[in-house]
């Protein structure tokens, strides 16, 4: 059964930095592209990232480039958003999800999610 179970989320204060994971199992993890999402209250939900089989990264939104860096652990079946510089607007409930495919593909390309992990970035 695919499974992919978020953690790390928390209330931090801005300038602040958190490290979410997201603990996959059910499927070979090499093998697939993990994407990075979020979603605010009353909004659509933002493609923050996503890293495929060969470690090949993408960053969708200039608001989080160079404050956040995915990565992956195959041997922990495991991947990593860090996240730095933490701003108000940051706060949301973040996703990851298994893509389809070897390689990162559109914002419909994924096929399981996560439950999600709650940031709060407030003073």
């Amino acid at each position: 059964q695919v499974q992919l179970v978020e953690s790390g989320g928390a209330l931090v204060q801005p300038g602040g930095s958190l490290r979410l994971s997201c603990a996959a199992s059910g499927f070979t993890l090499d093998v697939y592209a993990i994407g990075w999402f979020r979603q605010a209250p009353g909004k659509e939900r933002e493609r923050l990232s996503c890293i495929d089989g060969k470690y090949v990264t993408t960053y969708f939104l200039d608001s989080v480039k160079g404050r956040f860096t995915i990565s992956r652990d195959n041997a922990k079946n495991t991947v990593y958003l860090q996240m730095n510089s933490l701003k108000p607007e940051d706060t949301a409930v973040y996703y990851c999800a298994k893509g389809r495919s070897y390689y990162c593909g559109g914002s419909g390309s994924y096929d399981y999610w996560g439950r999600g992990t709650q940031v709060t970035v407030s003073s």
